[in-house]
């Protein structure tokens, strides 16, 4: 059965909460068929510089409570809109219902943890007679939300990743201008309107899209932002260090996740942890398993079982209820993965199911006997493909899950607690999940990584909360 599509979403900017109109504007497409999804206005350096002075001149500061309230009433609301959502989200990124539908699920709970991240009285008590020098005196600190923080945000959960950054700000009481991808705009304005809906105050946030050149890069540079969150590629993200100057930065920049596969792995789990960690959304998250590192007692069994369930995950339209693995972002990033299964091919790599492309639309691909040089597992290959390389011990999965310029998110499959446990010290990455995929979390959790994969701020709401204020400390006679 295929879904009908819907009218068009043309969309305005918000600058500071008042919808804006422009002549020139971006157009949004869907990468299954390539019709046309939506438009929104380019915004112009004047209404960037409008964004900025509005946060930071801000207006009332919202309570605890209105902060709280405000994302309580935009859960509710987008519980009562979650098919309207799931289905844009399926129009401009390509992500399957199901995909769509679990995404719209996890930003109910970013906003379920930052409603209550906004009760927390965060603050501290130090006693100053503690040593023969000290007084009787006591500290206390507070923390003050920021004057103005910038969020960039990436295309593949055009929801959830927008959600991780505006909540926190909610919850902090810092005022955001966001700039979704040129790829995935529309959901982020949808987001918005039902934040004003729910009651916050346009100060708070602004959204638009707009040229990098005179828009986004000015904006990265102006000295009144004191932070910077971005999510996306290394190549932006450095760019973004190198131009932001004095100021915060928030920078969670990709993946190239292994599950490792040790011998003594429930058959079972270990395959069902790599299909969904590899074919889930399309492939296209910074956590999703990119290397599947299988001991080679194992590996015939589990290859022939792991095709077996490859074969589950049907491709096709996002807007197919039976379809579990749409498209990718367009049709140039299905090209380069085809790309890079290719150059693995010619060193001497094995595609054993799946590989054929229409368009955006790629299939699930399992690739065996994949050298550990090639592009495929050296580079982030952002899509559903499913390398499978053999290990001998766990000695040398630790090498090659270190092997990448990466280390954001690892996995490990075994029952066996010594060598798990030297994986998760032995590994250098942001997290290590035992017995599930590389990227579990909840969403109230810290998340990011090291090396090529961030700086190793955290986020989750409650660290990004913390980021987007400042501590004071003030004291007291006691």
């Amino acid at each position: 059965m295929q879904a009908s599509k819907e009218t068009e979403y043309h969309l305005p900017n918000y600058i500071a909460g008042v919808a804006s109109q422009g002549d020139d504007r971006l157009e949004v497409f869907h990468p299954y068929d390539n019709s046309l999804v939506g438009s929104l206005p380019l915004a112009s350096s004047s209404e960037m510089d409008a964004a900025i002075a509005a946060a930071v001149a801000g207006g009332e500061p919202l309570s605890r409570y209105e902060r709280s309230h405000i994302l309580s009433n935009a859960r509710a609301l987008l519980g009562e809109r979650k098919d309207a959502f799931a289905r844009l989200i399926s129009l401009e990124a390509g992500l399957c219902l199901r995909d769509a539908l679990y995404e719209v699920g996890r930003v109910q709970d970013v906003l379920k943890f930052s409603s209550i991240e906004a009760l927390r009285d965060d603050g501290q008590v130090f006693s100053c007679d503690l040593t023969p020098h000290g007084k009787s005196r006591k500290i206390f600190t507070i923390r003050e939300p920021l004057k103005a923080v910038v969020a960039i945000t990436p295309f593949n959960h055009p929801l959830n990743q927008v959600a991780h950054k505006v909540a926190p700000a909610v919850a902090a009481g810092a005022p955001m201008i966001l700039k979704p991808s040129d790829k995935t705009p529309l959901s982020a304005v949808r987001f918005a309107e039902l934040l004003y809906e729910a009651g916050l105050p346009g100060w708070m946030l602004s959204v638009f899209v707009g040229e990098v050149d005179s828009v986004v890069e000015p904006m990265i540079r102006d000295d009144r932002v004191e932070l910077v969150s971005f999510t996306g590629s290394v190549q932006i993200g450095k760019r973004i260090s190198k131009i932001a100057g004095y100021k915060k930065l928030c920078l969670e920049l990709g993946g190239n996740s292994p599950l490792i596969i040790l011998e003594d792995a429930d058959m079972d789990l270990a395959v069902q942890l790599a299909a969904e960690g590899c074919f889930r959304n399309s492939g296209q998250r910074c956590t999703a398993v990119k290397r599947l590192l299988v001991h080679g007692k194992i590996l015939e069994e589990f290859t022939r079982r792991f095709v077996a369930k490859a074969a589950e995950y049907v491709s096709g339209d996002p807007l197919d209820p039976e379809t579990r693995v749409g498209t990718v972002i367009d049709e140039a990033a299905a090209m380069y993965l085809s790309g890079v299964v290719e150059d693995a091919v010619e060193r001497g790599a094995k595609v054993v199911f799946g590989g054929n492309r229409k368009g955006a639309l790629l299939e699930p691909t399992v690739i065996t006997d994949v050298p550990r040089e090639c592009d495929m597992v050296m580079k982030e290959s952002f899509g559903p493909l499913a390398p499978i390389m053999e290990i001998r011990n766990v000695d040398d999965a630790i090498a090659l899950a270190n092997g990448t310029d990466f280390g954001l998110s690892c996995g490990i499959v075994s029952n066996d607690m010594e060598r798990i446990m030297k994986v998760v010290k032995g590994v250098r990455t942001g997290t290590v999940n035992v017995n599930e995929v590389p990227g579990y979390r909840i969403e109230s959790s810290p998340f990011g990584g090291v090396k090529d994969s961030g700086l190793g701020v955290k986020e989750g709401v409650i660290e990004a909360t913390k980021y987007m204020t400042t501590v004071k400390t003030f004291s007291l006679p006691w």
